[in-house]
């Protein structure tokens, strides 16, 4: 089995690639490397996985370019049989769609529809896509259920995933294309973005610089280690969504469809308050942050809880690493990394 990975030098993408290949896949890689972030973090993630490739002695192959060329996407499916699409790649951060919408408008919705033709001319059996818990946006039922209304995203961000899984699962009615949509919560762990709160905290905490501490710390996240996203990952690619023939036009349930279109969250089933998730930074580092308490920024979702159920009931898997070990894991990382 051949798997196209996008976004294949992002924190997600490398960690899947390396699941895929372990598991004995051939992987196809894409990514443009932008410079939203540092290109050196994104280009030693792109060594790491050539040397895990000739340590599992898997097929892996990576391409650089960007998916908003029509013209690249149809390259790379044209040049490679590709079976299964894990579709990884865009234009992340929250705060960061307020100030350039436009980055949103090309690498999440143009490269979106260029990956779901091509897939629909490729027979492609299983596009699986990352969405986000930030599409639950104004809602404010916990745990959010994937049934639960998303017809108010607080920023550009989310509606613009919001927006692929619409267009998903047009291509899933029209042309019987099997999708399948990660609402993916607060994802941690060692590799992770230089823009996420992770980083950010560690760096500043090592500095003795004062953290940021937005919604004066009364924000809650379900914060999932990147390891068990992407055996989520890996497990839901093996099993395409089918029609659900129970399926009620009337009284619909938008995780579902009578096509073949499923939508699920991979998250860790717990709120933890954010002052405990830097305490847990504080005591890998031993030393106590600075802190410096702000008021909940525009676009930002104060609360966020997975329910899983559906994930347990189909895959029979739910993520279950704590926070304790996730931030331990990532500290040891990223003083190993920076050599701090």
């Amino acid at each position: 089995m051949k798997v196209l990975i996008t976004g294949n030098a992002g924190f997600i993408g490398f960690h899947a690639t390396k699941k895929f290949l372990s598991k004995g896949f051939d992987v196809v890689g894409v990514d443009s490397i932008n410079n939203y972030y540092s290109t050196k973090l994104k280009k030693d993630r792109l060594n790491e996985i050539s040397k895990f490739s000739k340590k599992f002695k898997t097929k892996y192959t990576f391409i650089k370019g960007d998916l908003a060329s029509n013209n690249f996407v149809k390259k790379i499916f044209k040049k490679n049989k590709i079976n299964i699409v894990i579709h990884l790649a865009a234009q992340a951060g929250v705060r960061y769609s307020l100030i350039n919408p436009y980055a949103y408008l090309r690498s999440n919705l143009v490269a979106f529809t260029n990956i779901l033709e091509a897939c629909r001319q490729n027979r492609i059996s299983h596009l699986v896509y990352a969405s986000t818990s930030s599409i639950y946006g104004a809602n404010t039922s916990l745990p959010f259920k994937e049934t639960d209304s998303t017809n108010h995203p607080l920023q550009f961000y989310a509606a613009t995933k919001k927006a692929n899984e619409a267009m998903a699962h047009s291509y899933s009615n029209l042309f019987k294309l099997p999708t399948t949509g990660l609402r993916f919560f607060t994802v941690y762990g060692p590799w992770g973005r230089p823009d996420m709160a992770l980083s950010l905290f560690t760096k500043n905490i090592l500095a003795k610089k004062h953290i940021n501490i937005f919604n004066n710390g009364n924000h809650t996240r379900d914060f999932t280690y990147v390891e068990d996203i992407v055996e989520g990952i890996l497990r839901i690619s093996k099993k395409p969504p089918k029609i659900n023939n129970y399926w009620n036009a009337k009284r619909p349930d938008a995780s579902s469809s009578k096509a073949p279109y499923r939508i699920f969250n991979i998250g860790n089933n717990k709120r933890i308050k954010l002052m405990k998730y830097i305490e847990e930074i504080e005591k890998n580092l031993n030393i106590k942050a600075k802190k410096k308490f702000l008021p909940l920024q525009a676009g930002d979702v104060p609360d966020t809880y997975a329910d899983v159920t559906s994930l347990i009931k189909i895959i029979k898997y739910s993520p279950n690493t704590n926070i304790k070990l996730g931030i331990y894991n990532f500290i040891n990382w990223y003083k190993e990394y920076y050599k701090v």
